[in-house]
């Protein structure tokens, strides 16, 4: 098969299109290497996806013009590519811009290719808002940017479902840990600041909060097994995440005793619309998908340290 990966350079992006690749398809990576985060990374993730034979096109999906670069036989198209997270460098121009022009520009070159099997859609649990622990036929209540422009995406591609002008689906991925994670996410700068010494920013009262830390591995197995279920995911949103909770300072703990060492902390004012709890329900995932996350925090943790230190 003929797959478009967009945001390849990325965290998760990346980590999928090697596994697709692994599995035989033909993946063509997509992403504008931005400096919303460091472009060293960025590179380094392109040139692992290179030494497996993935190229990955430059290119903004903003711009509408751009598109018309892309590969006119695509078979499944995988959407990452957006603005991340929840970040006060980030403005509301910057996520809806990326999360939702750029996702209707994707839809409407989705709709000009005749062999497109599925378009699915990579969300977030940012979207059921401060608490997600629900099943997919909750209503979604957004408290940032990020989620309500990720929900307005989201629903664009659902949209084409309802239509019948083509199949998708819109997976909600839960606190995703491991290799490439982005150096502003928790673990690699917990694992920076315990490496070099430093002190690691904690809001105040995150240690308290509840997170489905799940290993990015375990969340490609759920993102890869969609390719010939297109029939049973069509018009489904589908929650991928582990079960199990830890709180911060247990993800901490778990980072101290895989470097071996305590982590110098410095507790800094609370961020608006952080999510105080994330449990992933994934009994939908596990009835359409088999779906059956296995790796544990720690083991995630030592994956992700390993990666660091030959890296960084």
């Amino acid at each position: 098969m003929n797959i478009l990966v967009t945001g390849a350079a990325g965290f998760i992006g990346s980590h999928t299109a090697e596994r697709l690749q692994e599995l035989g398809h033909h993946v063509i990576g997509v992403d504008n290497f931005n400096d919303y985060y460091s472009l060293e990374l960025k590179q380094l993730n392109e040139n692992a996806l290179k030494d497996k034979g993935i190229s990955v096109m430059h290119l903004d999906l903003r711009d509408a013009n751009a598109l018309e670069k892309l590969p006119k036989h695509i078979n499944y198209i995988f959407h990452y590519a957006a603005q991340p997270g929840i970040s006060v460098t980030s403005t509301f121009e910057d996520y809806f811009t990326n999360n939702v022009i750029a996702t209707k520009n994707l839809i409407d070159y989705a709709l000009q290719l005749e062999d497109l099997k599925l378009f699915v859609n990579i969300a977030t649990s940012s979207i059921y808002g401060l608490e997600a622990t629900f099943t997919e036929d909750v209503a979604p209540k957004p408290a940032s940017h990020y989620g309500v422009t990720k929900l307005t995406a989201e629903q664009l591609v659902l949209q084409k479902s309802r239509e019948q002008q083509f199949k998708s689906c819109s997976l909600r991925l839960y606190s995703v840990i491991g290799p490439r994670e982005r150096p502003e996410k928790m673990y690699t700068k917990l694992i920076a600041c315990g490496l070099n010494d430093e002190a690691f920013p904690l809001y105040e009262g995150s240690d308290k909060h509840l997170r489905s830390f799940t290993y990015v591995g375990d969340i490609v197995d759920g993102v890869v097994s969609v390719i010939d279920n297109e029939n049973k995911v069509n018009g489904e949103i589908i929650n991928l995440g582990t079960e199990v909770e830890h709180t911060t300072k247990e993800g901490i703990e778990a980072v101290e005793q895989v470097l071996g060492k305590s982590i110098k902390i410095e507790v800094i004012p609370k961020r608006a619309g952080d999510q105080l709890r994330t449990k992933a329900n994934i009994d939908k995932a596990r009835t359409l998908l088999n779906y059956n996350p296995k790796t544990t925090l720690l083991e995630a943790v030592k994956k992700q340290v390993e990666w660091y230190k030959e890296n960084f």
